[in-house]
C-alpha cells in the first residue's frame, strides 16, 4: 500500500528557518520560500491521524494551474515548481487575514445561517434563503489568520478598528479577492463546476501587495457539481460537491469540532 508523504525532514543549504503548517512544510530563505505540499489534511484547523497519498500532489498542481492563470490580474509569489509536490517562490510578509469569499450558502455560512444568525463578518445575508442557495452577490467575509488554534471571523470595521491594514489596503484586497473570485468561478464554469466559496491570503513583497499560499484547490475551496444543481436545490437534495466538507461532517457525526476537551477520531 502506498504511504503518503506526512512530513519532511530537509536541510537544505541556505535555509534560515522552517515551519510546519497544517498541510505544509515551508522551508524558509533569505529572499524565497521552498514549499512541500504534504499529503496531511487538516479540519476545523486540527490535521487528521493519517496522510492521504497523493493529495499534496494534486493539490500543488491545481494552485499552480490557477496561480498562473490569475498572474495577469493579481500579481503572486510564485517562481517555480521543480517536483509535483514542491513550490519555490518570493518570500513575502504575511498579512494576517483570510479573504473569505463566499457566492453560495454553504458551510460555515450555512451553520451560522440555520442558527439563526443574518449576518457574518458584518455582512447581512437575505431572509429564506437555504443551504446551497446563491447569494444576489458574492459576499467578502474575512477571517482572522491565526499561528496557531482557530481562525476567527471579523468585521471590516474590526479589521480597520484594530488597525491590521489600513483602509486603502483594504480597498486592494478586497478588489484582488473579488477578482480572483469572478476567474475562477468562470474557469469551473467551463468545466462543469460552481465554485461556491474559497479564501485568498496575501502578503507584502518589495512594497507590493502580493497573493500568496495557495487559490482555488478542494483545500480551500468548495465547489459544486453544475449538472444537476438546479433540481438539486428544487427538490431540497444535497448538492454534490468537491471540497473538503465531507470529512468535516463525518467529524461531525463522530462528535469533533475542534473545540477544547474533544478527542480527534480514529480515521477509518
Amino acid at each position: 500500500m502506498v504511504q503518503g508523504l506526512k512530513e519532511t525532514h530537509f536541510n537544505l543549504p541556505g535555509q534560515t528557518d522552517f515551519y510546519r503548517g497544517k498541510v505544509r512544510d515551508v522551508y524558509y530563505f533569505e529572499n524565497q520560500l521552498v514549499i512541500v505540499a504534504s499529503d496531511r489534511i487538516s479540519a476545523f484547523d486540527h490535521v487528521l491521524p493519517r496522510a492521504i497519498p497523493f493529495k499534496g500532489q494534486i493539490l500543488n498542481q491545481i494552485a499552480l494551474h490557477f496561480l498562473n492563470a490569475s498572474q495577469d490580474i493579481v500579481p503572486n509569489w510564485l517562481v517555480g515548481s521543480p517536483d509535483p509536490n514542491v513550490s519555490i517562490g518570493h518570500k513575502a510578509d504575511a498579512i494576517k487575514l483570510e479573504m473569505v469569499v463566499r457566492g453560495y450558502l454553504a458551510g460555515h455560512a450555512w451553520r451560522e445561517y440555520k442558527s439563526g444568525k443574518r449576518s457574518i463578518c458584518g455582512v447581512s445575508m437575505p431572509e429564506g434563503m437555504k443551504e446551497g442557495d446563491k447569494f444576489p452577490n458574492p459576499i467578502l467575509t474575512p477571517a482572522t489568520k491565526a499561528d496557531e488554534g482557530h481562525d476567527e471571523d471579523i468585521s471590516k470595521e474590526q479589521i480597520l478598528e484594530r488597525e491590521i491594514i489600513s483602509s486603502e489596503d483594504w480597498n486592494v484586497l478586497s478588489r484582488y479577492a473579488h477578482d480572483l473570485f469572478y476567474l475562477g468561478s468562470k474557469m469551473a464554469e467551463k468545466n462543469g463546476l460552481i465554485l461556491v466559496d474559497t479564501k485568498y491570503e496575501f502578503g507584502r513583497y518589495n512594497g507590493e501587495i502580493i497573493l500568496i499560499d495557495e487559490i482555488h484547490t478542494p483545500d480551500s475551496s468548495r465547489y459544486y457539481i453544475k449538472e444537476g444543481y438546479e433540481e438539486r436545490q428544487q427538490r431540497g437534495e444535497k448538492q454534490k460537491q468537491l471540497s473538503k466538507e465531507f470529512v468535516r461532517e463525518w467529524l461531525m457525526e463522530q462528535g469533533f469540532q475542534g473545540k477544547e476537551g474533544q478527542e480527534m477520531p480514529e480515521m477509518p
